[in-house]
C-alpha cells in the first residue's frame, strides 16, 4: 500500500528496480519462474502513487477574504433592515440586548480568535438588530436623510484607506501599529471617562454637540479609519504566511468591527450639525 509520505511513496514505487508488488490475495512467484504470460514486469509511470500530495489545507487568498466579508456585510444589512421594518418604534427595545449580545460575543472572538463561519455571522447578524434600531431612531429623531449620508461617508472612508494602502501612501509598520494601538487606547480611554462623568452629572463636553465635541468626533473618525489599515494588512500578512481558508472570517469579523465603528461615529457627528 502506497505511503501518503512523498519520500516512501516514491520509494515503494520504484522498489525492486521498478517492480510492483503483488494484489492482496495474490500468490507469491516462485524463483525462477517466468511472469504471468510470459512478460517481464515492467514498471509503469501512470499506475505509480503522484510523487506529492495534495495539500490537505486549502490556503487563504484574497478572494477569500473578499467573499467572506461581503456576505458577513450582507448579514448585517439584511438584519438591520429587517428590525427597521418592524412596525412602530418596536426596533428601539433591541438595541440595548443587541449591544450587549454583541459586546460580549464580540470580545469572545476577538480574544480567543475564532475563525468560524457561525460565530462571525452571528456576530452580524446581532451588530445589523443594533444598527438597525439605533439607525431608526437617529432618522426618527434628526430627520431624513441623515442615516443615508452615514452610510455614504462610511463606504467613502472605507475606499478611500483601501486606496491609501493600496498605493502604499501610508505604510503600515510596527511603529504606525504602536501608534494606533495607542491612539485607540486613548479614545477608548476618553469615551469610558465621559460616560462616568456623565453618571455623576458632570459634563465633559465630549458628547453634548458642543465645538469640543465635534472636534472629539473627527479624532474618533480618523483613528477608526486608520484602524482600516491594520485590517487590511492583517489580511495581507495572513495571505503571505500562508493561512489556512478559514481565517478569513476573522479577517471578515475585524473589518466588521471598525465599520460599525466608522459608521456610528459618522451618524453621531452629522447629528451634531442637525442640532
Amino acid at each position: 500500500m502506497p505511503s501518503s509520505n512523498p519520500a516512501f511513496g516514491r520509494g515503494f514505487a520504484n522498489a525492486g528496480n521498478g517492480g510492483q508488488y503483488p494484489g492482496w490475495g495474490a500468490q507469491p512467484q516462485q524463483y525462477g519462474a517466468p511472469t504471468q504470460y510470459g512478460a517481464p514486469t515492467q514498471y509503469d509511470p501512470y499506475a505509480a502513487p503522484a510523487p506529492y500530495a495534495p495539500p490537505s489545507t486549502r490556503y487563504m487568498t484574497m478572494d477569500d477574504v473578499v467573499t467572506k466579508t461581503g456576505l458577513t456585510f450582507l448579514v448585517t444589512v439584511a438584519a438591520a433592515a429587517g428590525v427597521w421594518a418592524l412596525p412602530g418604534q418596536t426596533g428601539w427595545g433591541l438595541a440595548i440586548p443587541a449591544v450587549l449580545v454583541g459586546l460580549v460575543l464580540g470580545l469572545v472572538i476577538a480574544f480567543k480568535q475564532i475563525a468560524n463561519p457561525a460565530a462571525t455571522l452571528a456576530y452580524a447578524a446581532v451588530e445589523g438588530v443594533f444598527l438597525g434600531a439605533i439607525s431608526e431612531a437617529f432618522h426618527d429623531y434628526f430627520g431624513q436623510g441623515i442615516v443615508t449620508q452615514a452610510v455614504i461617508g462610511t463606504f467613502g472612508v472605507f475606499a478611500g484607506m483601501l486606496v491609501v494602502y493600496k498605493t502604499g501612501a501610508v505604510r503600515v509598520t510596527p511603529k504606525f501599529t504602536r501608534w494606533m494601538v495607542g491612539a485607540m487606547v486613548g479614545v477608548l480611554v476618553l469615551m469610558l471617562a465621559n460616560m462616568l462623568a456623565g453618571f455623576f452629572g458632570v459634563n465633559l463636553g465630549l458628547r453634548d454637540g458642543g465645538a469640543l465635541a465635534i472636534v472629539f468626533s473627527l479624532v474618533v473618525i480618523g483613528v477608526a479609519a486608520f484602524s482600516l489599515l491594520l485590517d487590511f494588512d492583517m489580511a495581507d500578512e495572513a495571505i503571505r504566511r500562508g493561512a489556512p481558508a478559514k481565517f478569513a472570517w476573522y479577517i471578515a469579523f475585524g473589518l466588521l468591527v471598525t465599520v460599525v465603528w466608522l459608521y456610528l461615529e459618522i451618524l453621531r457627528l452629522l447629528s451634531y450639525f442637525r442640532e
